[in-house]
């Protein structure tokens, strides 16, 4: 239990639910509710049955021999980038669209920095056919024009976030604008482990499906199911969470998580939270955030739209505070190196925020019977014109 959440919806000494007192009413009923819908067999086989049939899954642990080969180990990739809508984002989404039928909710609201989150809200709401509204900051929606079109092909309506910096932050307060405004119909389905509880318990559940899943597959691959390492990349953190969840009490698995060093870490435009941050509260849970010292949060910065929040999900506070995970950094160069690696020596072009996690292969020194699992948490087609502006393709 050290490392999952109280009953008060704390992780050690993050999380909480520090809202309004016009949201909670929907964080309440949220509360009061989510555990009893997710555990009913029907639901379960819903869930089960879409993730499956609709998204793919399960999603492939891949032996990546020549990139193994590079490094002296052997390297897994869990291959969330083949999951339906390009990126693990889907998984939560369908648990999330589930829930909120099942509390009788009529129209979904989102917020969404890379855009893949928008992509697999629009998609589940179209699959559903529920009204979906998805903000996203307007630089985001500049550099992941691809993902723009998606989710108004899908049927959604994008809303621009001029606020602020523009970006994934800014998008996320807008949506909880919203919710205050439309509090009876709508549920607001958080992207990430981050927000009031029970938010980051819920989307971490939903997306323990890849650990859970890559346990088996390992065992499948090497005759044990526990890896030496498992790396993933952290902005909110959900994917991490989700590739962290079914080994945090395997206290011998080494857990990595990379957060964006943007241009540097003291360059003033990055966003390596656990390095830069202090504790405090954002979008209704405390945790670790980069802020001034009189508490105004700091613009976060990354080449990668998924990457640059200003917090991190309180859970992977706590695990940094009690040190069950590293949390390191990786700058734009270095990401945008490793993502080319990676499609020079596997085929796979990664998307710019899971190009962090590889790059850090770079800074580690591995055994050669050391088992890796890296999480391959999207596809790079959205980042195309990024990789193409910096490399000159």
């Amino acid at each position: 239990m050290k490392y999952t959440v109280n009953e008060q919806g704390y992780y050690g000494d993050f999380g909480g639910a520090y809202i309004p007192e016009m949201l909670y009413p929907n964080v309440e009923e949220l509360r009061q509710q989510y555990q009893n819908i997710i555990t009913d067999e029907s639901f379960k086989a819903e869930f089960k049955s879409l993730l499956k049939d609709y998204v793919g899954r399960p999603s492939p642990l891949y032996h990546a021999k020549r990139l193994s080969e590079k490094y002296g180990a052997n390297i897994f990739l869990k291959r969330e980038d083949l999951n339906h809508t390009g990126s693990h984002k889907i998984n939560n989404a369908i648990g999330q669209i589930l829930l909120a039928q099942r509390l009788g909710k009529k129209r979904i609201i989102a917020e969404t920095g890379a855009g893949q989150h928008g992509v697999a809200t629009a998609t589940v709401c179209a699959l559903m056919g529920i009204e979906c509204v998805v903000y996203m900051g307007e630089i985001d929606m500049e550099r992941q024009a691809p993902n723009v079109a998606r989710m108004k092909m899908l049927g959604a309506k994008v809303v621009p976030a001029t606020s602020g910096s523009k970006t994934l932050k800014d998008a996320t307060n807008e949506a909880m604008r919203d919710w205050i405004n439309n509090p009876v119909d709508t549920h607001y389905i958080i992207g990430s482990v981050v927000g009031p509880y029970p938010y980051p318990e819920m989307v971490a559940k939903f997306q323990s499906i890849i650990s859970l899943e890559a346990k088996k597959q390992l065992l499948e691959h090497t005759g044990n199911e526990l890896p030496q390492y498992v790396l993933a990349c952290v902005g909110g953190g959900s994917n991490a969470m989700g590739m962290f969840y079914h080994f945090l009490e395997d206290e011998d698995v080494k857990l990595i998580a990379i957060e964006a060093a943007g241009k540097g870490v003291n360059s003033g435009h990055s966003a390596a939270t656990s390095v830069l941050g202090k504790e405090g509260i954002l979008h209704g849970s405390r945790t670790i955030l980069m802020q001034t010292e009189d508490g105004q949060v700091v613009e976060p910065y990354s080449i990668s739209a998924g990457l640059d929040y200003p917090g991190i999900g309180p859970q992977h506070a706590h695990l940094h505070k009690i040190k069950r995970a590293e949390y390191v950094n990786i700058t734009d160069e270095e990401a945008l190196q490793a993502g080319l690696l990676l499609s020079k020596l596997e085929g796979i072009i990664p998307a710019i925020e899971s190009a962090h996690a590889f790059a850090q292969l770079e800074k580690m020194k591995f055994e050669k019977t050391d088992n890796v699992v890296i999480c391959l948490s999207g596809r790079g087609d959205k980042d195309l014109s990024t990789y193409i502006k910096h490399f000159g393709f």
